[in-house]
């Protein structure tokens, strides 16, 4: 899964505090007054109980509908307070106003294991002013804020942002979700990626469709934008959609696809009517006509047979597709056929398939077809603007989780298969309670007798290097798919002896990066200069070329989790260290090209090690430094006393 770089409710104490939680409960109702879908709800489950059940005293706040800033009891949060109680099987205690007597009251009376729902934040116009006044009211009733509403993480309201600003602030479970899913479907895809967009504007899509061109094999575009496109291509399209203003855009984007060897499919035929249907629902005359040959007095409103099987083909090849949007006009059942069968397609695809919210959620749930999805998202724009890589006010404003303090030994050509094994249970005994990671770099056929003496035990088992070609001639060579099905979830890559005597390149490190990252191995990084550029005063500028090699097209999810290691090249195995101000200074310099790549959310998270003669005695020392989170050990990490003591620095 993608790197998820802010804290969530598991990273923070919560028990015995009153926690304000953000939830979408923006749920729709039938014609008699009930909840029709109830799956907003349900998404929000895990979190509540995990707060619920570490004694926290829940607080709920979310908006329903529009009610234009005014108490309007048609809005309330009353049913959905009800829904959650029976999912639950608890009591959710209402209160009859936001930030009122009422609500203040309960909140108040409120204990821990205790669980209540706010009114509908949106009775004040406040909410989506983000006014500082009312969110300050509202994070006046609790001591941690968490955010669980992905479908309004766009939004930069008082509940869902400006809140942010008096308490501590995490994310639920449910947010971090949905970043895994979408975050690793769109940044690091298993190709072929096919990527799917309907609806009926292309105005609503222009940076997602120039975004996904950039990273997908296929672009396959339904839906009425579908008609802007083709008209563009020089077709007559009928009484067709079509905005006029953007046929120069997708000029463009069929242009770039071309630059980029990427497919971008159109329809090849429609089904078409003489006017929209009003009600939406009532029968219509429907005629299947090529797109490249509408007739003047009749619109596209679905994909007609020949596309769907079209698209439908390209989905079956696929193994990541993203869809959002559907193919026409589907909330009529006559003009539903493509919607359903890009659904079936999806749900019979041997894929990791994902659902970016709104219309085209809808569609999946209503045609039976969720349980074979591998992700719904729950945020329509959201994950729309996620997919065009946007930041997200209500994630932006949370908290970034703690640096992750590793010790990696690295144990280069030591230790036989039995031997490995009898160190680790060893090693697992004597650093028991230890609250830094601890990882051990094995021999290759010290990897399965490794990973079965870590078994159940906090040490996790990393490669010391990697070929980048999936499969293929090259001898003695391993690769990222065999080790990740050995189950090492960490690998070396760039070790300063093998760039010295093996040839090592930036080049191949970036290669190997990337493939270690396609099947869910962390890279351990490593960058160092040489005594001869230390004397020459290019170190800095030296490490931070290294460090943008490598990461060249790392998406900054992927970087997050990266672990870089700064190893002088000077200090491997000939007795000299760096000082601890010289290694800071390095530490830091890689983490401010990290920060200039990335952004300070990434920079603030990556963990960045110091190797280069590290042991028992200058550890303590080293790891104390500001930008330095532990190390990557070699000799000291084959005696189980010496690298205790590292492991506990």
């Amino acid at each position: 899964m993608a790197y998820y770089c802010k804290k969530t409710i598991a990273d923070v104490d919560c028990a015995g505090k009153k926690v304000i939680v953000r939830v979408d409960f923006n749920v729709p109702f039938d014609s008699e007054g009930n909840i029709s879908d109830d799956k907003r709800i349900v998404g929000a489950v895990p979190t509540i109980k995990y707060l619920l059940e570490k004694n926290a005293a829940v607080i709920l706040v979310s908006h329903l509908g529009r009610p234009k800033g005014e108490f309007n009891m048609k809005y309330s949060m009353a049913p959905a307070s009800k829904r959650l109680g029976e999912l639950l099987g608890r009591e959710v205690i209402q209160a009859t106003d936001v930030i009122g007597p009422d609500a203040k009251a309960k909140a108040a009376a409120l204990k821990p294991g205790e669980i209540m729902m706010l009114e509908n934040a949106r009775f004040h116009k406040e909410e989506e002013k983000n006014d500082p006044e009312f969110a300050k009211e509202l994070a006046s009733m609790a001591e941690l804020y968490v955010n669980d509403a992905f479908g309004t993480a766009h939004r930069a309201h008082a509940t869902t942002a400006g809140i942010a600003d008096y308490l501590p602030a995490v994310s639920g479970f449910l947010i971090e979700k949905e970043i895994a899913f979408l975050g690793n479907a769109v940044n690091n895809p298993e190709h072929p990626f096919v990527a799917i967009l309907g609806g009926a504007k292309v105005a609503d899509k222009l940076s997602v469709i120039s975004s996904l061109l950039e990273k997908c094999d296929t672009l396959i575009i339904g839906g009425g934008m579908a008609y802007t496109f083709l008209n563009a291509q020089g077709y007559s399209i009928g009484t067709s959609l079509v905005d006029p203003t953007k046929i120069d855009f997708c000029k463009e984007m069929l242009e770039k696809a071309e630059a980029l060897g990427k497919k971008l499919l159109l329809p090849v035929d429609a089904v078409t009517i003489p006017e929209f249907p009003n009600p939406i629902g009532a029968p219509v005359d429907t005629l299947v006509c090529k797109s490249t040959e509408m007739p003047a007095d009749r619109m596209g409103c679905d994909i007609g047979p020949a596309t769907r099987e079209l698209f439908a083909e390209e989905i079956r090849n696929a193994k990541t597709v993203v869809w959002n949007g559907p193919m026409g006009v589907f909330e009529n059942p006559i003009l539903a056929k493509g919607t359903i069968a890009v659904a079936q397609a999806l749900a019979s695809a041997e894929a990791t398939t994902i659902v970016g919210g709104g219309d085209s959620a809808a569609a999946v749930e209503q045609l039976g077809f969720a349980d074979s999805i591998t992700h719904i998202s729950t945020g329509g724009g959201a994950s729309l603007e996620f997919l065009e890589g946007r930041d997200l006010p209500g994630i932006s404003c949370l908290e970034n989780k703690d640096r992750k303090i590793v010790a990696a030994g690295n144990w280069k050509m030591n230790k036989t298969p039995s031997q490995a094994a009898a160190f680790i249970k060893e090693l697992a005994e004597a650093t028991k309670g230890c609250k830094n990671d601890v990882i051990c770099a094995v021999p290759y056929v010290a990897i399965p007798a490794a990973l079965e003496a870590a078994k159940g035990t906090h040490i996790k088992i990393a490669a010391q290097n990697m070929d980048y070609h999936d499969k293929g001639a090259y001898t003695g060579e391993i690769s990222a798919e065999m080790l990740k099905d050995l189950g090492v979830e960490y690998v070396i890559i760039g070790h300063s002896e093998r760039r010295q005597y093996y040839n090592e390149t930036d080049e191949s490190v970036n290669l190997k990066v990337k493939q270690a990252l396609k099947f869910g191995i962390t890279p351990i990084v490593c960058v160092g200069e040489s005594k001869d550029q230390r004397l020459a005063g290019v170190t800095n500028e030296l490490v931070a070329y290294q460090v943008e090699y490598a990461l060249n097209g790392v998406r900054d999810y992927q970087a997050a989790g990266i672990i870089i290691a700064y190893e002088p090249i000077w200090a491997i195995g000939t007795g000299l260290t760096a000082t601890d101000d010289q290694a800071q200074e390095v530490c830091k310099s890689i983490r401010e090209t990290v920060k200039k790549l990335y952004g300070a959310n990434v920079s603030s998270v990556i963990t960045i090690q110091y190797g280069g003669s590290c042991n028992a005695k200058n550890a303590a020392g080293l790891f104390a430094m500001e930008d330095i989170d532990g190390g990557l050990v070699g000799g000291a990490s084959l005696k189980v006393p010496d690298f205790t003591v590292i492991c506990n620095s």
